[in-house]
């Protein structure tokens, strides 16, 4: 058994492939506990993991800009939470440490800890690599402009730690024209549903002909758009559909006041796995875990991307796999409602959906992300309960 650690961050789709590889972890008999900003705690409560409070999260706060993303950079960037961390790893003693690939103060950090650790990327790792590098310049400016050090490059960072676990599909990330990094490896999307999403009784039945379609924007505060929801309920009030509407924890249900068309509900979350299933459409911002689920069940997507840098990126990548089409968010009703039509009129989008669907077969991201921190355990003389001989001398697959 080992102990390890995950340093982790709260982002909407950031958390959730972190729990699933967790739990796969502690079903294998480690020892598992999270590390993590103030807004993880709440998300962490319905679990069986523990949780620590990152509480220096925001103690550098007044040098960094003002506003909702000053927030963010702070927490992701500040020497204060670097120190931190650094405590928490000192009092901790992991086994093994993984970081979210956001997280650039631990990683800034990493470089200090004695365990091992290895980074975890959920996203299209190649592809959003050049975004990434631009966010990690701007953030280490700010960090100068605050009076801190400025941060290493976004490759140094990442490609430094022993291993960089990409929880996505091998099969649509563009390998670099450079030479490839030897310790990535994509295991495959590891897609969890968090404890508080219950599954939906559908008010029209289960079994109904008319074509049913979930919308789902960010869960993150900060992209919240209760304007964009609105003009998509609008949008698709127009057609011979049913709507689903999950507008997670950035959006207030009870004090946002949406009119929902008669052929609409509003909810604040619901087992998209379920819906998905049965859905003929999906309206989304583009965030990583919803179009991974969405591609899983061959269903197709209207992708409005949002401001993360990955957003636009995955909606390109829907585009190129002729699996949806992409609106900007500033779109009106009238075109919103004109593309879901049309989307829903063409057989080539939802058949090209269920073709990319097939590379998700005997894919689990989360098992085999277990597997490579397993294998990375192994170098290091700590072994799994049962290990698997195939995994301990694997030399360099690539997974799907």
């Amino acid at each position: 058994m080992a102990r390890i650690l995950f340093l982790a961050f709260s982002g909407g789709g950031n958390l959730p492939p972190s729990l699933s590889i967790a739990r796969q972890l502690t079903a294998r008999g480690h020892e598992v506990a999270f590390a993590g900003d103030p807004e993880m705690m709440p998300r962490m409560k319905p679990t069986s993991f523990r949780a620590i409070e990152l509480t220096k999260a925001y103690a550098q706060l007044d040098r960094y800009p003002r506003g909702p993303f000053g927030r963010w950079f702070c927490c992701l960037t500040s020497p204060a939470v670097e120190a931190q961390v650094q405590s928490v790893v000192e009092a901790e003693d992991p086994d093994f440490i993984l970081i979210d690939f956001m997280f650039l103060a631990a990683l800034n950090q990493a470089q200090r800890f004695r365990p091992p650790s290895a980074a975890m990327v959920h996203m299209p790792l190649f592809r959003v690599a050049d975004a990434f590098r631009g966010l990690t310049q701007m953030c280490s400016g700010i960090r100068e402009k605050a009076g801190f050090a400025a941060l290493p490059q976004f490759d140094e960072l990442l490609f430094s730690r022993e291993g960089v676990i990409v929880t996505s599909l091998g099969a649509i990330d563009r390998a670099p024209s450079t030479t490839r990094p030897r310790n990535v490896r994509h295991v495959g999307p590891a897609l969890e549903t968090e404890a508080h999403v219950q599954p939906l009784n559908l008010p029209w039945g289960a079994n109904v002909s008319t074509p049913l379609v979930l919308v789902s924007f960010s869960t993150d505060p900060l992209q919240a758009t209760p304007d964009l929801i609105q003009r998509s309920l609008d949008a698709l009030g127009r057609l011979d559909v049913h709507v689903v509407a999950t507008i997670g924890a950035g959006v207030d249900i009870h004090k946002e006041f949406f009119v929902a068309p008669p052929n609409t509900l509003v909810v604040a979350a619901a087992d998209h796995d379920r819906l998905m299933a049965r859905a003929a459409l999906v309206v989304t911002h583009g965030g990583h875990g919803t179009m991974m689920r969405a591609l899983k069940y061959g269903v197709p997507m209207i992708v409005m991307p949002g401001i993360a840098p990955d957003q636009a990126i995955n909606g390109a990548t829907v585009e190129e796999l002729a699996a949806g089409r992409v609106l900007a968010q500033d779109t009106s009703s009238q075109e919103i409602s004109a593309l879901a039509q049309a989307v829903l009129a063409n057989p080539k989008y939802s058949a090209c959906a269920r073709e990319v669907s097939k590379l998700f077969s005997k894919v689990d991201g989360a098992a085999r992300a277990a597997e490579e921190v397993e294998a990375l355990l192994a170098r290091h003389g700590l072994r799994a309960n049962n290990p698997n001989p195939a995994i301990l001398l694997r030399t360099g697959a690539v997974f799907a």
